[in-house]
């Protein structure tokens, strides 16, 4: 609803300035009609503005991040790419964790083959790929694995930090 807001805004928007541009260095003068989309528009827009307003408000009275991560025990992050073999071997055990341990474990991944990815790599000094970091709730590194990770063993490292 709030996205065909504002490209009726947009609309309105582009048909005003057609209406109102210069001709030489006279103003063409807006029609009645043209004024009441004017008017049509400023409305649209308060209104978007209310709404965005109470959409912060309604965030706000949700959990903050800094709430959701005091329950996250484990941050399990997974440097690799989606051209490495053992990389895509590693992606269903990432996506059956995020499901299996959801609100416990938070599972990031990083493609360090692209320009996005590769910071992580130079900040987690990685030296092949898959490399899985796992940081404790206070953002402390407590293990590291290099090489595909079996689910089982995964698991063992995940419960040292008391995820059940």
């Amino acid at each position: 609803m709030k996205y065909l807001k504002i490209a009726g805004i947009f609309i309105a928007g582009a048909i005003i300035f057609s209406l109102f541009r210069v001709n030489g260095t006279k103003q063409v003068e807006l029609t009645a009609q043209e004024k009441e989309v004017a008017v049509t528009k400023q409305e649209t827009k308060q209104e978007t503005k209310q709404e965005t307003k109470q959409e912060t408000k309604q965030e706000t009275k949700q959990e903050s991040p800094a709430q959701k991560k005091s329950a996250i025990k484990v941050t399990f992050i997974e440097l690799g790419s989606v051209k490495c073999v053992p990389c895509k071997m590693m992606q269903p055990i990432m996506e059956d964790i995020k499901k299996e341990y959801k609100g416990q474990v938070e599972v990031v991944f990083y493609d360090v083959w692209t320009e996005a990815g590769r910071p992580f790599g130079e900040k987690y000094q990685i030296r092949a790929i898959p490399t899985q970091v796992f940081l404790d709730k206070e953002g402390k590194e407590y293990f590291r694995h290099v090489g595909f990770f079996p689910k089982e063993e995964l698991v063992k490292v995940l419960k040292q930090q008391g995820v059940k």
